[in-house]
């Protein structure tokens, strides 16, 4: 413990988000911990006995977010390297490529994220010929903004003997998929040196306290990262102050995910692949696929499911899966119901095991989710991204199937614990961006208050880790917090279709930021976990 963590803090003159005390406009803060939460008035009554008073000056206070699915070293190489997701045309992202290749002449690999063919004009990838040109025949690594294939160079695949054997590989056409591409990302991220590597970790512990994020649920795995990646980042922030890092190992080896300090072998575990991609494994075809009845692509059956999630439950871990597409979707839920059936029901229920993403859902299988308890690790700035009749998910799968993704408000009102999350790189570490998201969805029925979306990215990322005390601003709870400078607080609820509650602020209910889309987003002055002062904003 550090000795920050020691000092007891009085914060006064602001709005304290609790619902001890929905008026609540200051809190003291004592070993790690919130202490008292109350008005200005009976503030006074603390000055005397803290170390420091910090005034406020009308600011928001709230409990620090949870990100609830993370790649930080793939975040941090983003933040500090090759970034195309906001190239707009094929010929923008070549000379991205070409600059950062002639910027880092002595980086072994060179690694970028964030292509998206599907918003070019020319609505193809660069070829692999052309990567060849552009880096000067160096290895280079580039994977598509969801992350499920990616682009190299003949350079890179001349480091991985036998790739172009393997399931997935294509011509240098098309990207790499399945067992080729977690082939050349694993020898991309073994290229990385130790000294690339922590400092990618840093930059993205360090952006996430910038945003008020508190807590980083990291979902590593031997087809995603390494275990010198994953053991590394916990060791970071072990001993560096910023956020915690909350570890899930993607391998059906449940010892192995314990070993390496793992609270769950879950998180990326893949069930399938990704709709951008074509690999997320669907009942029905693809709308946009060449090849005919094409659905994607299963790695896992009910039964593996099952007999991961017996293993998990027996061993005292979490286990979950990434699951998107409605077949993969659906086996989880058959398999985690086998496993319910041969270990109990209220075992099962209470090991809080997770699905990530989930987003072709049927009311049968949320129906599933509430009964199994199983929690939904969800990102809804997919929607924002993709969402919306003339989106990507309305290319793949046709308006009608595409309308049905990400239903929040149905798995909300079914029971089902929501965990919110970015998914970053994929879509960037953004939490008000991504309450907003989730109370602005693009299909208007899917819509949640900005109150249950808010919930989901603070208390439900604690829920998710079997955690029922923390993520609100209540004595006894970490003191894990976020000031904000935001506008007027507000109490916003989409429409009639979604449970409402009184307005009137005689009702008790704490305001929070009007996130209507086009206005601005809360900036973060400060950044506090357990006690700890982790970001300040400049010049505040």
């Amino acid at each position: 413990m550090s000795a920050n963590e020691h000092r007891t803090v009085l914060l006064r003159g602001g709005e304290v988000h609790s619902p001890a005390d929905p008026f609540a406009t200051a809190m003291v803060v004592e070993r790690g911990h919130i202490a008292w939460v109350g008005s200005e008035g009976a503030a006074d009554a603390f000055v005397a006995g803290v170390d420091e008073v910090v005034d406020l000056e009308g600011a928001l206070v709230t409990p620090a977010f949870v990100d609830a699915h993370v790649h930080t070293t793939a975040t941090g190489l983003a933040l500090t390297g090759l970034d195309l997701s906001a190239a707009g045309s094929l010929a923008e992202a070549a000379e991205r490529i070409r600059a950062h290749a002639a910027a880092r002449p002595a980086d072994r690999i060179l690694i970028g994220h964030g292509w998206d063919a599907a918003r070019w004009p020319e609505r193809r990838p660069l070829t692999r010929a052309e990567l060849d040109e552009l880096t000067g025949g160096r290895p280079l690594y580039l994977t598509r903004i969801d992350v499920h294939s990616a682009l190299v160079t003949t350079a890179l695949l001349d480091l991985v003997p036998g790739v172009r054997e393997l399931d997935g590989f294509h011509d240098g056409q098309r990207p790499l998929t399945g067992d080729a591409h977690h082939a050349v990302r694993a020898a991309a991220y073994a290229a990385l040196s130790p000294r690339q590597r922590t400092e990618a970790q840093r930059a993205a512990r360090e952006h996430a306290a910038s945003l008020g994020i508190g807590t980083l649920h990291e979902c590593g795995g031997p087809e995603i990262s390494s275990e010198e990646d994953f053991t590394g980042l916990l060791d970071l922030a072990r001993s560096e102050p910023g956020p915690r890092i909350v570890g899930y190992w993607a391998d059906l080896d449940v010892e192995r995910a314990r070993a390496l300090g793992a609270l769950g072998a879950a998180g990326d575990l893949f069930a399938d692949g990704s709709l951008g991609s074509h690999t997320a494994c669907l009942h029905d075809p693809y709308a946009d696929h060449s090849a005919a009845g094409h659905t994607g692509v299963a790695h896992l059956d009910a039964a593996a499911v099952a007999a991961h999630i017996v293993a998990c439950t027996e061993a005292g871990l979490q286990g979950g899966f990434h699951a998107i597409g409605d077949a993969a979707v659906d086996a989880v839920v058959e398999g985690v119901r086998a496993a319910a059936e041969k270990l109990g029901l209220a075992r099962v229920r209470a090991a809080r095991h997770r699905v990530e993403h989930a987003e072709m859902i049927s009311p049968e299988a949320i129906a599933g989710f509430a009964e199994l308890g199983l929690t939904a690790s969800v990102q809804p700035a997919f929607d924002a991204y993709w969402g919306g009749e003339e989106g990507m998910y309305a290319d793949r799968l046709g308006v009608e199937r595409a309308r049905g993704l990400n239903p929040y408000a149905a798995m909300l009102r079914a029971g089902v614990p929501l965990a919110l999350g970015s998914d970053s790189p994929v879509t960037p570490l953004d939490p008000w961006g991504t309450v907003r998201a989730a109370a602005f969805h693009r299909t208007p029925e899917h819509r949640v208050s900005v109150r249950a979306a808010f919930t989901a990215h603070t208390r439900g990322g604690w829920r998710a880790v079997g955690r029922d005390d923390a993520g609100t601003l209540v004595p006894g709870a970490p003191a894990d917090y976020a000031i904000w400078r935001a506008g007027e607080l507000v109490v916003q609820a989409p429409d009639d279709r979604v449970a409402r509650w009184s307005t009137d602020p005689r009702s008790g209910t704490p305001g929070l930021p009007d996130l209507t889309p086009g206005g601005d987003l809360p900036v973060c002055l400060r950044t506090v976990v357990s006690g700890q002062t982790v970001f300040v904003r400049p010049n505040e």
